[in-house]
């Protein structure tokens, strides 16, 4: 079965922890061993997993994809002027696999998964799919 979790973001370029919604998927559907698929089905943000202690390593890492593709560039040719968000969000990637043991999505310590926004503030879908080894 897919999940479909809904996230309003709240600016142009934004990281927003998604970790205890796909938690709850796996929670409701009572997965003890198994794997998460999460999807964006969208082409100016990302899935990531990152660090969650530091607010500072999401700022550092919009800012190094900020200076990669920058917003304002007269070489782009599309139309809609967001070109840079495109681009960011191909650099992060649209899906991750998520591993399921004893219940619990299998991170590390410091870690949390996030939907990152380049092109915002947006309402956003991520859809996930959850199955049992």
């Amino acid at each position: 079965m897919l999940h479909e979790i809904t996230v309003r973001t709240h600016a142009q370029a934004c990281m927003v922890d998604i970790t205890s919604d796909i938690w709850e998927i796996v929670r409701t559907n009572d997965i003890d061993s198994g794997t998460a698929l999460l999807y964006v089905p969208h082409t100016t943000c990302a899935i990531t997993i990152q660090e969650n202690a530091d607010p500072g390593v999401q700022h550092d890492m919009l800012l190094l994809l900020r200076e990669i593709a920058p917003r304002n560039d007269s070489r782009y040719r599309h139309i809609e002027d967001n070109s840079a968000s495109h681009l960011q969000a191909s650099a992060m990637g649209f899906s991750h696999f998520v591993f399921v043991e004893r219940g619990r999505l299998v991170l590390g310590r410091w870690q949390a998964i996030y939907l990152a926004e380049f092109d915002g503030p947006r309402v956003r879908q991520v859809l996930t799919k959850v199955w049992r080894d």
